[in-house]
């Protein structure tokens, strides 16, 4: 078995560390933040995500803290029309094998946090992010903040968008992931108790909001005791790319005056409100080079309109976990992961990009030119086409 090394302890990395510990590998994380916690934001678990958490063994603690929503529809951002497009309650585990869950951020990370202290209870340091790396024909050694080292039989970066495992791999070339261009596009998120809202909006189902310019996405958080906003805007004068950067309600509101009257009524019910810069990056060519690999944000950032960020990092660590325990060699199982995993992550960050002007398009302008756009691109083959291979995808069987 391998002795593993973890840089960044997120939703991915512990994900990776906990199906490696089940294969019997050694691991050891290294985690930047001295605390090990995530942001108030909501995160999206389609089949091909949920299968793979219940592999692990976290149903029951998943099902503590998600909201299994009912369903997804579809909203005109001025009139409030709307036109169901999914069915997520039994219909996703009938037709998928697998529930689909929302969960808040913070929750998901302290399940995987626990699973994997409770299988290796000194697994994780934190406060002592990576720096960079050296790398031999036997060994590679991991290069600290504080000025120590670790050492082992490979190292996988899951150290986000912002990663400097993968600078250190590719830098910041065009075609390699590094250089990132802005969209034009920045997004608010925030989080509303349901009780503050009025009875209509409280309904236990996910809600995508469509206008010119802009789109809204809800959802229900923490067994439908929260609400998720994230409201998507067409605007160039912000360009900071952290989820953790304070706005106000007030400009939130004049980002978004000219919606329904629902929206607003979030809005003001947040108590801060965040903004964030949204940048793509075109997909990486690679995601090993000889005994290091990157997963999740590290290997493949991509915006947000697919819901697939987080499950793209589960699907990671499987394969990596796999790939593992398939071939001996360390640089033989990573190519073999990285293979196994380029055509389909580059497809989904490609069709999150494509889902920025399906949302945002000009039809959506008059009530009449909205149902016409709405009942043509949402029709039930063509939701299938754009999500089924989504969430038909088994990171457990693929073949590798």
């Amino acid at each position: 078995m391998s002795d593993i090394l973890i840089a960044g302890a997120g939703l991915g990395g512990l994900t990776a560390a906990l199906a490696l510990l089940q294969r019997g590998h050694q691991v050891r994380l290294f985690e930047q933040a001295s605390e090990l916690r995530e942001v108030g934001a909501g995160v999206q678990l389609g089949a091909n995500g949920t299968r793979l958490l219940i592999a692990l063994g976290l149903r029951d603690a998943m099902q503590k803290v998600v909201c299994a929503a009912t369903g997804k529809e579809v909203r005109l951002g001025t009139t409030g029309q709307s036109w169901p497009t999914f069915d997520l309650g039994e219909s996703s585990v009938e037709r998928f094998g697998a529930p689909y869950w929302m969960v808040h951020r913070g929750d998901f990370h302290r399940v995987l946090l626990d699973a994997v202290r409770a299988a290796s209870p000194d697994a994780i340091r934190a406060g002592d992010g990576c720096v960079g790396f050296d790398q031999t024909d036997a060994t590679v050694t991991l290069h600290l903040a504080s000025g120590a080292q670790a050492s082992g039989d490979l190292l996988i970066g899951a150290d986000g968008v912002h990663s400097r495992i993968r600078q250190q791999m590719f830098g910041p070339v065009p075609g390699q992931g590094g250089a990132a261009h802005f969209t034009g596009i920045m997004a608010w998120r925030g989080l509303v108790p349901m009780q503050r809202l009025p009875p209509h909006q409280r309904r236990l189902i996910g809600a995508n909001w469509m206008g010119v310019g802009g789109h809204v996405v809800t959802y229900p958080l923490r067994r439908g005791e929260l609400l998720n906003f994230v409201g998507v805007v067409e605007r160039d004068d912000w360009r900071e790319e952290s989820w953790n950067q304070p706005g106000s309600r007030e400009e939130c509101l004049r980002d978004l005056a000219n919606w329904h009257e629902d929206v607003k009524t979030i809005i003001r019910n947040i108590d801060t409100p965040y903004k964030w810069a949204l940048l793509g990056r075109e997909p990486l060519a690679h995601y090993a080079q000889g005994r290091v690999c990157v997963m999740g944000d590290a290997a493949h950032p991509t915006l947000p309109f697919l819901a697939q960020g987080a499950n793209m990092a589960l699907e990671d660590a499987v394969v990596i976990a796999r790939c593992l325990n398939l071939e001996e060699n360390p640089e033989t199982a990573l190519r073999r992961y990285q293979d196994a995993r380029l055509q389909r992550t580059a497809a989904i960050v490609r069709g999150s990009s494509d889902n920025t002007r399906r949302f945002h398009n000009p039809a959506l302008g008059s009530p009449e030119g909205a149902a016409a756009y709405v009942e043509r691109e949402f029709l039930p083959e063509k939701i299938k086409q754009r999500y089924d291979w989504l969430y038909e995808y088994d990171a457990l069987t693929v073949a590798l």
